[in-house]
Order: structure tokens, then C-alpha cells, then sequence
């Protein structure tokens, strides 16, 4: 991610989200999430356990309460609790986080993010992938909700993403297709109930790759994933058909996005397909770094030396289809 973490001191370590963990409890290094409704901890008891208690194990005076969650620091760690319930779990975790701790100003950076987002999932249902399969099935049954009935959407993460996933199948047509920045996978998750199709995910991620295969399988989809960077994929020339790069570019600096566009370009058959939001700002909460106009996606068509087009439906579109 490009957002720099605010603890830079700190030895960045991967997040797995699959490790065990006690119920209703998420920790780490860095986040310790707690459901105040299920967690297993028991107080100590006793007046030698009162006195250890008072010092290390009352929870410090919140920071911030917000309708979903209760934000406390203890030294370098965040301490975050919340109520979610597990019909509550789905991708709208990310906007509710964003909008009532990261916008403000209260929490910042995209391995915090990452993290806190993990410890909500992980500590809403008991056994990691319970949680995980909770939260994804949620996810995509929402998003079809929308695709059914969008008059009735309500603004959300789900219903800004979900026409952007229903577009991105419109335009991938038959064949293999490759996701570059897969992140969680809904979109490969979506086309992989394609029939008939190879799909393959990739990310940077380890743990998030090993995540969207494990759920994968649970939900019965044939479904590839690929740890690399974008920029640099370990597959030959023309290797699919289609190469989606969706919300991707606007993490990363201009060269790198470059570099991202090329290597799309060098494995595509048919098409490449790119999309990014248009925004006034990046959000940095979701770790953008850049913005986006009709123009500069014009600008890197034309850079490709194929046939493009430029479009808009909830932000921007660059097709291109290569001559091979």
C-alpha cells in the first residue's frame, strides 16, 4: 500500500487473516479488536488480581466513540471494540471505519486499515473461516441485491463497488480473464461463477491470495491466485484472454501505474479493462495517492499505440483492445 503506517517504528508484519484467535478477540502488534458481546476473556479475580488489574487490564479511557465502535489506545497498540453482529458482516465494514475513524482523523494509514478491518471480521464469528465465509457470503449477496434493485440502494461501500463489478462483466466477454490488485477478490469470486471461464486472482497480499482461495473452495468456485505485483506477473505473453485492472491505478504513483498498464497490455489477448474512481482528493483512508479525469485516461490510451475507448459509469474507463 502507499499510505505510509503512522507507526513507522515499527517492524511492519503480515496480517494472516486466517490465524487462530480466541473468540471474539482479534490482536496483533499493532490492533487488538474486541466484540464486547462474545468475547471469552474472564477478569482476574481477587485482591491481588484487582491490584494487577487496575494496572494492566482496565481498558483506558476511550478516544472516540462512534455509533459502531469504541476507539482506545494503550501505548502503540489501538484497542478497538464494537457490536457488529454477523448479519451486519459485509464489505460496508470498510466505509463505516473510513467514515467514522479514518476521515476524521482518528485512525490513519492502510496497514491500521487493514488490520482493524481484519480484527472486526475475525472477532464478529467464532473460527476464522466461519468469519470469513460470513463476511463474503454477506458481501455478494448484496451485491446482487443491488444489481436487482439499485432504486433502493442505500449509499454504501457495496453500492459504490457494485456497479462497477456488473460493468467489469459486461465487458470481459468469454475466455480467461486475470485480476491484477484483486485485494479481497469479489470481482474474480463473481466471474469465477462464470462457467466454463479460467479465472485467475492476483495481489501483492499473501495472506489476502491464500484468504480468497481458501473461500474459494469452501463456495465450490475453480479459482487460480497469483502472489506478485501488478507490475511484474509471473505468466507469459498473451496468457488470457482479458486482464481487468479495477480501482488499482489510483495506488499507485504514475510510473508504477505505467508499469501496471504495460504488463496488462503484454498478457492480454483480447482486452484490457482499467477503472478508477473520480475524485476531487484521493481518499487516503483507502490508500489512494491520485486522481483521475476523462482526459488522462485519453492520454493513456493513446500512450498504448492500440484501439481505446473512454468511458464513464461511476467513474472512469480505459478498454483497450490490443492487436496482437
Amino acid at each position: 500500500m502507499s499510505v505510509p503506517s503512522p507507526h513507522s517504528t515499527v517492524v511492519a508484519r503480515r496480517i494472516d487473516p486466517l490465524a487462530p484467535s480466541a473468540p471474539g478477540l482479534y490482536t496483533d502488534h499493532l490492533v487488538r479488536v474486541v466484540h464486547h458481546d462474545r468475547t471469552t476473556e474472564e477478569a482476574p479475580s481477587g485482591p491481588d488480581s484487582r491490584r494487577g488489574r487496575a494496572a494492566q487490564d482496565v481498558p483506558p479511557q476511550p478516544i472516540v466513540r462512534t455509533e459502531h465502535f469504541v476507539l482506545r489506545r494503550r501505548g502503540r497498540r489501538i484497542e478497538l471494540s464494537h457490536r457488529m453482529r454477523p448479519e451486519q458482516l459485509d464489505n460496508d465494514l470498510a466505509g463505516l471505519l473510513a467514515e467514522e475513524l479514518f476521515a476524521p482523523g482518528w485512525l490513519s494509514g492502510s496497514d491500521v486499515f487493514e488490520r482493524v478491518f481484519t480484527g472486526v471480521v475475525r472477532s464478529c464469528v467464532d473460527g476464522p473461516l466461519p468469519a470469513w465465509t460470513t463476511f463474503y457470503g454477506n458481501t455478494l449477496t448484496r451485491i446482487r441485491q443491488y444489481w436487482q434493485s439499485p432504486e433502493q440502494a442505500v449509499h454504501s461501500s457495496i453500492a459504490g463497488f457494485a456497479p462497477v463489478y456488473r460493468r467489469t462483466l459486461d465487458l470481459v466477454g468469454p475466455g480467461s480473464v486475470l485480476d491484477l490488485g484483486s485485494c479481497f477478490g469479489f470481482l474474480p469470486l463473481l466471474l469465477a461463477e462464470r462457467q466454463g471461464r479460467t479465472v485467475i486472482a492476483s495481489d501483492l497480499s499473501r495472506g489476502t491470495m491464500r484468504l480468497l482461495g481458501t473461500v474459494a473452495g469452501a463456495r465450490g468456485l475453480m479459482l487460480e491466485v497469483l502472489v506478485c505485483d501488478a507490475a511484474q506477473v509471473p505468466l507469459p505473453d498473451g496468457a488470457v484472454d482479458t486482464v481487468t485492472v479495477i480501482h488499482v491505478l489510483e495506488h499507485l504513483d504514475a510510473d508504477h501505474g505505467d508499469a501496471v498498464l504495460r504488463e496488462a497490455l503484454r498478457l492480454a489477448r483480447r482486452r484490457v479493462v482499467v477503472a478508477v474512481p473520480y475524485e476531487d482528493e484521493p481518499t487516503a483512508a483507502y490508500g489512494h495517492v491520485r486522481c483521475f479525469s476523462p482526459r488522462q485516461l485519453t492520454d493513456l490510451g493513446r500512450r498504448t499505440g492500440h484501439p481505446f475507448h473512454v468511458g464513464t459509469h461511476h467513474g472512469g474507463w480505459l478498454v483497450v483492445d490490443p492487436r496482437r
